[in-house]
């Protein structure tokens, strides 16, 4: 039975994704310092556009000219992921109201605020450390997490898909948990490439400037204690060191495309057809995306979609292990809960 705030978790969800796609966007137009400053614009709530409001911007940020577009596409992120924010806040407090519902998420609603928050600190922190990778990196993750957490809390209020139980799905719990850690570690060297700008670092496919195997530095590539001070936009590494940061992201895929290809084929077996078809969809198109980045040098459209992918591929995985999910598990955990008054089944 649907249980109430599913909407709203709903549409929080979509909202997710839009910033998702919205931090991609900004970070591939090198809009991430758009502003300088955190969390207005030059000083002010909004991109200044008066005669005034520019002369004033000028005078505070002498060494960071203000370009419009790259202004608004920053701004514009923050105001939407603020609406998000507030959001996730209202679906907090709603919870609270529900905590004597039976199997109510009160502890994923509040979980889902505290990781927002710290969204809201890494988002300064992006600015403030001047795209230092380490923390932009964070970011985009905290931002998978966070859409992670909506859709399982869409899933639990939808009161559909209950748990399975026997031997097979004993076994493919399993291996649908190892699928998610691989796919979480892709996604994280998707994000180190990015915010290393290494996804251009080889232009041809399979190969990489010509070679199966170039020159490669991995211990400046994943040095992730590059120094703070520096302004990384544009990246300060050399061409071995993201080749080797694009050489990984490029095996990682390879794994990734095996495993979850033997997971869909598990699924399909089991009679999850829906699921396993969705899961290889998802899988084709990230790959077909992840090719045509390379062959066409990283089109802005094409990189969007890319990340939106990622994010689409992780929440079918979140589904898949949800939907894989232990029944006595679920019992306990929702006795522990009722006796806590908190019940997140």
């Amino acid at each position: 039975m649907r249980k109430p705030g599913f909407w709203l978790a709903l549409c929080a969800l979509g909202l997710g994704f839009v910033v998702v796609i919205l931090g991609a966007y900004t970070r591939l137009v090198h809009a991430g310092l758009g502003c300088p400053d955190w969390p207005g614009c030059y000083g002010f709530l909004s991109v200044p556009r008066s005669e005034t409001g520019l002369e004033m911007a000028q005078l505070r940020f002498p060494d960071e000219p203000l370009e419009m577009f790259k202004a608004w596409v920053e701004m514009i992120h923050r105001y939407v992921a603020g609406v998000l924010g507030l959001m996730i806040l209202g679906l907090a407090v709603y919870s609270l109201r529900q905590r004597k519902q039976p199997g109510y998420p009160v502890l994923l609603c509040f979980g889902l605020l505290l990781m927002v928050t710290a969204q809201a600190i890494f988002g300064m922190w992006t600015v403030t450390l001047k795209l230092w990778p380490q923390v932009v990196t964070g970011h985009l993750l905290g931002g998978f997490a966070t859409l992670s957490l909506l859709t399982l809390l869409c899933l639990r209020l939808s009161g559909k898909f209950p748990a399975l139980s026997g031997q097979r799905v004993a076994r493919l719990r399993k291996l649908a948990w190892v699928v998610l850690a691989i796919v979480i570690t892709q996604i994280t060297l998707g994000g180190w490439t990015s915010t290393n700008y290494a996804a251009v670092a080889c232009v041809d496919f399979p190969t990489c400037h010509g070679e199966w195997w170039p020159e490669t530095d991995f211990a400046t590539g994943f040095n992730v204690m590059q120094e703070i001070g520096p302004n990384y936009l544009g990246g300060q590494m050399d061409g071995p060191a993201r080749t080797a940061i694009h050489m990984t992201h490029r095996i990682g895929a390879l794994v990734t495309l095996f495993a979850v290809l033997l997971l869909a084929g598990q699924l399909l077996s089991l009679g999850l057809v829906r699921l396993a078809g969705l899961l290889a969809l998802a899988l084709a198109v990230q790959v077909a995306l992840g090719i045509t980045n390379v062959l066409a040098h990283l089109p802005l459209a094409v990189a969007v979609a890319h990340n939106a992918f990622g994010a689409v591929l992780l929440l079918v995985m979140v589904t898949v292990v949800y939907r894989l999910r232990s029944d006595r598990h679920s019992r306990v955990f929702s006795r522990s809960a009722d006796g806590l008054g908190l019940a997140s089944h």
